[in-house]
């Protein structure tokens, strides 16, 4: 009996040959590295790294199909050791003796797990009792531990581009037309491709959102616009994930856009953060931070704007907040800058760790008792002299703030 109807259209039309996959032709077109790996049934244990929906688990699947290997699927979320003992298990006695077949074994969401799970790995990717294809959304170098990385090769996805999307739409919606009669132009297939940003999950559930919500004309034909696709397509798809890489690629645009005096990049950034439901506290905090790490001495009120927006994000909230940010922004971004009192704390810095607690000078330690006044503390100390230094004496003429 086909289901199809009760399943997401991605997983619908998710390809099983290399042919029909759509995308990523550095890694899968003709005379590229990994096509080539399939071609002669030569995998080794891969990573995909790549954001989401460009086909990581699409491509694990293929070349499990391609290779006719056994194919084992777990999400790092909520699978653990016992899990892999099974698979490794299984794969020993039933796949490899038995059948002579051969095991990959597909861990969604790698850098979920954690140093004792990737551990547990190694010695099976190592003598190739699996063969392993995680897939991950994060950097591997910081989220993957360096002997499982060793043992690995990282193949890097790219987002989809729009005419990657425009050919799977347009190859689901024959699939679509085959139980209902669908009316959608060119341009707002193009919309929801330049929407989903390189993402095909994204683009395909928008589709399928927008066909179950648009009812049947007389003619019953459901004509899909601009107008649906805008109210299928929710905010959330926004390429945000508060946890991940993109979170701070995107706070990192935010400062240094701040930093190079451009306030409308930073102010297109906030429109993002604001945009995916970021923590406005967070933004603020990082303001507070950056109007006296880079403004400085050069408008000491930044500090004061960037309290005041601080505080007006814990009374207001969003919606409202979001122009106390802009406002904030904005002001930062055109203030003039001067990282001297930021550049002479971490110099300082630098010096206490290098050359430990140097003795302070005499005259300017504190004097609270007799015993210590009669040992020489706080001696020659009169009436605040300036035409001296108070540094230790290894440290004297030592500059931190340099105007």
């Amino acid at each position: 009996m086909d289901d199809s109807s009760h399943r997401p259209l991605a997983d619908v039309l998710r390809p099983s040959k290399l042919a029909d996959f759509v995308g990523q032709e550095h890694l899968v077109g003709e005379g590229k590295i990994l096509k080539k790996m399939i071609e002669a049934d030569q995998i080794a244990s891969i990573i995909l790294w790549g954001p989401p929906g460009s086909g990581k688990t699409t491509l694990a699947r293929i070349v499990a199909h391609e290779t006719q290997s056994h194919f084992v699927q777990i999400s790092a979320t909520d699978a653990g050791v016992a899990d892999i003992r099974k698979i490794v298990d299984a794969a020993l006695k039933e796949k490899n003796k038995l059948f002579n077949k051969h095991t990959i074994l597909f861990i969604d969401e790698i850098h979920r797990f954690n140093k004792a799970q990737q551990d547990r790995l190694l010695p099976y990717v190592e003598n190739g009792t699996v063969t392993l294809i995680g897939a991950t959304t994060e950097n591997p170098s910081f989220e993957v531990i360096s002997p499982l990385l060793s043992r690995t090769r990282v193949f890097v996805l790219n987002a989809l581009q729009p005419e990657n999307l425009v050919q799977i739409l347009n190859r689901a919606l024959t699939i679509v037309n085959e139980k209902e009669k669908i009316q959608i132009d060119a341009d707002v297939i193009q919309l929801i491709a330049e929407l989903s940003n390189g993402d095909a999950r994204t683009a395909l559930n928008t589709l399928d959102v927008a066909v179950k919500i648009t009812q049947p004309d007389e003619t019953q034909t459901k004509l899909i616009t601009k107008e649906t696709i805008k109210e299928a397509f929710q905010k959330e798809h926004l390429l945000y994930d508060r946890a991940g890489e993109e979170h701070y690629n995107t706070i990192s645009a935010f400062i240094k856009s701040m930093r190079a005096s451009d306030p409308d990049a930073a102010l297109y950034y906030l429109a993002r953060m604001v945009e995916a439901g970021e923590d406005p506290l967070f933004i603020a905090r990082r303001m507070v931070v950056f109007a006296s790490e880079d403004v400085g001495l050069a408008q000491p009120t930044a500090l004061v704007v960037a309290n005041a927006v601080f505080r007006a994000c814990e009374t207001v909230g969003y919606p409202e907040c979001a122009i106390n940010l802009a406002h904030g922004v904005s002001y930062l971004a055109k203030c003039p800058k001067n990282r001297s009192a930021y550049d002479g704390l971490r110099t300082a810095q630098d010096d206490v760790r290098n050359l430990g607690n140097l003795p302070i000078p005499m005259e300017i330690r504190n004097a609270p008792t007799k015993l210590m006044k009669e040992l020489g503390y706080g001696e020659g100390y009169e009436n605040y002299p300036k035409d001296k230094s108070y540094l230790p004496e290894k440290l004297k003429g030592k500059k931190y703030l340099l105007d």
